[in-house]
């Protein structure tokens, strides 16, 4: 009997989706998505380490949670890796993988993207240019598709990456009429929240139009067979408290993975999964002995019935983005508990892009709004996080079980935090606290 071909892995990403796509039930039509999803596995509850975009990307890529892996912020404002080697595609290379880049990747600057390592880079680095050339579906794809074409003979790892959903976002299509378009549920539903939600829906499907682009390729090509599909995002989209929060609209992602064996079927999966857990999942996927450094678990025992959870608790934390703002939390099924740091109660409104329904936020208050150092959520009865239960006497012992699991991870990790503020790296780009506007990632 002939041997199985080697497994490909195919890892297409969006910016700043969430989880707001059609097969996690939301009214944004991604229908490549859920064709995906019917044909795989869809993780209902999938969370990101950082709700920012360079430290979300390097530890899903390292399996390091952003302290520990050195991506305190933004990797176009000078932020980086401690050890570019501890990307993902040098293990795989070990086993023989090809890895190629096609668009964006965000865990190194734009001028510096050979030091990651791979392979290929589609176009090649001198292509480059300040802005989102090169990262946009349009250009994407067709790299993509060309490369899957020529038939590679080894196997590889083709990291895809789109600059959608990223901000500013088109004008709505018709189809995306906001006279009926629901805004997210933390934003108020008000005629400029609708536009801009509408508007969401558009590029959305600009995105999946990408990923519906690679798959077909895949399939005409002969690899959808033997090739696992991951299909994921940074973090939540670009409204107010969502992108750069803690909460679950700002670390909640989707995460739909496609490939032979366990990941097909049309599958739900609502384990609590992390993405520090995909690069051991990969590892044992393939056979291949994980790195000692490694802070997550492979979550293969999940899909195949051996237990129902890999995470009895997961973590998430933010450091920079356009300004500091640091924060931690633990989450687990039931219960949520976000911590600040730092003496600042005022939002810090540059860590939120600006747009039609920030201004709405602004004009009505939203600077005066007061951010509490810690917050306590009960996640079955307030599943959107808005009634703080931190100061309730009736909750005391559920914050301090909370308190005990965060500061615990905090040692283990050896987090800088528990020394004070953590400084940038020299010469990094950080927004002032009081600036109102974002404009975090207008070149990159």
């Amino acid at each position: 009997m002939a041997a199985s071909p080697p497994l490909n892995i195919v890892y297409l990403h969006s910016h700043d989706s969430g989880r707001y796509l059609q097969p996690y039930g939301f009214a944004v039509p991604t229908p490549n998505l859920q064709r995906l999803a019917s044909e795989g596995v869809v993780f209902r509850q999938a969370f990101s380490a950082a709700p920012t975009c360079s430290p979300s990307r390097a530890a899903l890529l390292t399996g390091q949670c952003p302290h520990q892996n050195g991506m305190l912020g933004l990797a176009h404002r000078g932020f980086s890796l401690n050890d570019y080697r501890k990307h993902i595609l040098h293990t795989l290379r070990d086993a023989g993988y090809e890895s190629v880049l096609a668009g964006l990747q965000h865990v190194a600057p734009r001028d510096g993207v050979e030091r990651i390592g791979f392979d290929k880079i589609l176009p090649k680095k001198s292509d480059f240019t300040h802005d989102h050339s090169f990262q946009r579906v349009v250009d994407v794809v067709p790299r993509a598709v060309a490369y899957l074409a020529a038939r590679p003979a080894k196997p590889f790892f083709l990291d895809v990456g789109f600059i959608e959903t990223h901000r500013p976002y088109p004008e709505p299509t018709p189809e995306d009429d906001p006279r009926y378009t629901r805004p997210p549920l933390p934003i108020p539903d008000v005629p400029e929240t609708r536009a801009d939600f509408a508007a969401y829906r558009t590029i959305a499907r600009l995105m999946d139009h990408g990923v519906g682009q690679v798959l077909k390729a895949l399939e005409r090509n002969g690899f959808a067979g033997n090739t696992l599909v991951i299909s994921t995002t940074d973090h939540g989209v670009a409204f107010p408290r969502m992108k750069c929060n803690l909460t679950d609209d700002g670390i909640g992602v989707s995460l739909i993975m496609r490939g032979p064996g366990l990941f097909n079927g049309g599958k739900v999966c609502d384990a609590m999964i992390s993405h520090l857990d995909v690069y051991p999942t990969i590892c044992e996927l393939l056979g291949l002995k994980p790195p000692a450094w490694l802070e997550g678990r492979s979550f293969l025992p999940v899909l195949r019935g051996e237990t129902a959870e890999i995470n009895q608790e997961i973590f998430a934390e933010v450091n920079y983005h356009g300004s500091y703002e640091p924060q931690r939390c633990v989450r687990t099924q039931r219960w949520k508990y976000i911590r600040r740091y730092g003496d600042r109660t005022a939002p810090v409104l540059s860590n939120c892009d600006n747009s039609p329904s920030k201004t709405f936020w602004l004009n009505h208050g939203w600077r005066e709004q007061v951010m509490p150092r810690e917050q306590l959520y009960d996640l079955v009865f307030d599943p959107t996080e808005h009634q703080n239960l931190a100061g309730d006497p009736a909750s005391a012992h559920v914050l301090a079980e909370m308190r005990a699991r965060l500061d615990g991870w905090m040692k283990r990790t050896s987090d800088p935090l528990l020394k004070g503020p953590v400084p940038a790296p020299a010469g990094a780009v950080v927004t002032p606290l009081d600036s109102t506007s974002a404009g975090e990632e207008r070149k990159r």
